[in-house]
C-alpha cells in the first residue's frame, strides 16, 4: 500500500492543529491548542485503491496576533481578508496545484482539502520541455 505524507505548514496560531484535529476527530477544539497533534495515519480509498495518509503537524515559528507593530500596520492599511478572486490569483502566481477553502470549525470543505492534497500527490510531476535552439 502506497503512503502519502501530508505535512501542514504555516505561521503560528493560524489553525494548523485545529484543521488536523477537526479532520481526524470530526470535532473542533473548544480552546486554543498550541501544536499538540500527534502524527496520525489513516487508510483512504482513492479510485478503488487503498493508500495510507500520514498527517504531520508543524509548529508555527512566529505568532504575530499580539504584536503591537503588526496590529498597528494592519489598522493603518485598513486591511481585511482577501477575496476569493485574489486568493485564486495568488495560487496561480505561486503555481499551486489547487486553491481550496475550508472551515475547521464548521467542517465546510474540510474533507475536500485533504482529498485534493491526495490527488495532487498522486499526479505525476509535469515534465519541463527542453527548448530547442535554432540559429539561422
Amino acid at each position: 500500500m502506497q503512503t502519502i505524507k501530508c505535512v501542514v505548514v504555516g505561521d503560528g496560531a493560524v489553525g494548523k492543529t485545529c484543521l488536523l484535529i477537526s479532520y481526524t476527530t470530526n470535532k473542533f477544539p473548544s480552546e486554543y491548542v498550541p501544536t499538540v497533534f500527534d502524527n496520525y495515519a489513516v487508510t483512504v480509498m482513492i479510485g478503488g485503491e487503498p493508500y495510507t495518509l500520514g498527517l504531520f503537524d508543524t509548529a508555527g515559528t512566529i505568532d504575530l496576533r499580539d504584536d503591537p507593530s503588526t496590529i498597528e500596520k494592519l489598522a493603518k492599511n485598513k486591511q481585511k481578508p482577501i477575496t476569493l478572486e485574489t486568493a485564486e490569483k495568488l495560487a496561480k502566481d505561486l503555481k499551486a496545484v489547487k486553491y481550496v477553502e475550508c472551515s475547521a470549525l464548521t467542517q465546510r470543505g474540510l474533507k475536500n482539502v485533504f482529498d485534493e492534497a491526495i490527488l495532487a500527490a498522486l499526479e505525476p510531476p509535469e515534465t519541463q520541455r527542453k527548448r530547442k535552439c535554432c540559429i539561422f
